[in-house]
C-alpha cells in the first residue's frame, strides 16, 4: 500500500493550489461582499430588487438586554394525574382527606386552571390563575400564595 500525502503538501509550489488564476479564491471581496453588501447601499443597481422585500434596511426594534424569561407553570390536570408519583416521593402530604404540596421546591412558579380537582388541594405556590384558585375553593381547598406566606412567617 502506497502513502498518499495530505493535499495541502502536494500543491506547494503550485502558485494557485488548484483554484487557476491567482486573483480566484479569496475571500469575500471576490464575491462583492458579505450579506447584504452591494444592494444599494454604495450604488443604485441593486436597489430595484430589493425594494419589494419589507423592512431590508435598517434595523428595526430593540433586544432587552436580559432576555424574556417565562414563568414555569403547572396545571391542576398535571397535579391529579402525578398525584401517587409525588405522594410516593414524598412531595404530596396527605392527611384527613386533604392534599398538600409545596410547589415552590418543584420550580413550578404558576397555577394554571386546565382540569378539574377530584381532592381536596392545600397548594403552595407562587402565583396562580383566578379560575385555578376558584377550582379548588369550590371543592374545599385553598391556594396560598408564597410571598403572603412568607411575610406571616417574618412577622411571628
Amino acid at each position: 500500500m502506497r502513502f498518499k500525502r495530505k493535499k495541502n503538501s502536494r500543491q506547494r509550489g503550485s502558485k494557485t493550489h488548484g483554484w487557476g488564476a491567482m486573483k480566484k479564491h479569496r475571500g469575500a471581496g471576490n464575491k462583492g461582499g458579505r450579506g447584504k453588501a452591494g444592494t444599494g447601499k454604495r450604488s443604485d443597481c441593486r436597489k430595484p430588487s430589493v425594494w419589494h422585500i419589507e423592512k431590508y434596511f435598517g434595523r428595526d426594534g430593540f433586544t432587552p438586554v436580559g432576555g424574556s424569561r417565562q414563568l414555569c407553570a403547572c396545571n391542576i390536570e398535571l397535579l391529579e394525574l402525578k398525584y401517587h408519583k409525588l405522594l410516593k416521593d414524598g412531595i404530596v402530604k396527605e392527611e384527613k382527606g386533604t392534599a398538600t404540596i409545596d410547589l415552590k421546591p418543584l420550580g413550578i412558579e404558576k397555577l394554571l386552571s386546565r382540569g378539574h380537582p377530584t381532592k381536596k388541594w392545600n397548594i403552595t405556590v407562587k402565583q396562580a390563575s383566578a379560575n385555578a384558585v376558584e377550582k379548588i375553593k369550590e371543592k374545599g381547598g385553598q391556594v396560598t400564595f408564597l410571598e403572603a406566606a412568607e411575610t406571616a412567617e417574618a412577622s411571628e
